[in-house]
């Protein structure tokens, strides 16, 4: 578990929102990334300087060769066994409670997001959607629909708290499939009510499935 605390944490009584995201090892250090990383840390700070927008990141490492299974609550026959619901409850039962009791958190479903890329954004649709007393915002990026089609089943008979923000970002040369299911989600989610407020879908011209993207 990987951990950012903002600038202004030491010297304030302050309490924080609170962002979890997977694949920690490619937050916030070149030495660890698998392909460069997000700068998370270096981007929070200057948004801290700026707009005074403070909030504190709780990396998950993944676990290397069993990333696939772990980031994804459904099987498939390529890849094996499913272990996201597993992964999942790790998140809300074991990391979240030691976080919101060590550190200054603002603990409530309000003030706590989940994002991730690829796998990750995959997992990030199902945490906000499953877990509606726990997240109210997710960011989904490249999000790995073609993994499982019962993502859109799952979508369909879970469906996300009306209020809940679900922020959408894919590159248009990450190949038709992704651009052909991450629409078929957008349609979705119109279709089944969800406010269109509480919704963006961002395709970024020249955007490829990689860390610089995200």
């Amino acid at each position: 578990i990987r951990l950012y605390l903002p600038p202004s944490y030491q010297t304030s009584e302050k309490r924080y929102p609170v962002i979890y995201m997977h694949d920690g090892q490619n937050l916030f250090d070149d030495m660890t990334a698998t392909a460069g990383e997000w700068g998370v840390d270096e981007s929070l700070n200057k948004l801290a300087k700026k707009y005074d927008l403070e909030v504190i990141v709780v990396g998950i490492d993944n676990g290397g060769d069993s990333r696939m299974n772990e980031l994804s609550p459904w099987e498939n026959k390529r890849f094996g066994v499913a272990q996201g619901k597993q992964y999942m409850e790790f998140i809300t039962e074991v990391v979240k409670p030691y976080i919101d009791t060590n550190f200054r958190t603002q603990p409530d479903r309000l003030h706590t997001a989940i994002m991730g890329a690829s796998m990750g954004g995959l997992m990030s649709h199902y945490a906000v959607h499953a877990y509606p007393n726990v997240f109210s915002k997710a960011g989904v990026f490249s999000p790995s629909y073609w993994y499982s089609q019962e993502v859109f089943v799952f979508t369909q008979q879970k469906k996300a708290s009306l209020d809940a923000r679900i922020y959408v970002m894919y590159g248009d040369k990450e190949g038709d499939g992704m651009i052909a299911d991450t629409a078929k989600m957008q349609r979705q989610l119109r279709q089944q009510g969800h406010p269109q407020k509480n919704t963006q879908f961002k395709r970024v011209p020249e955007g490829e499935h990689n860390e610089q993207l995200w």
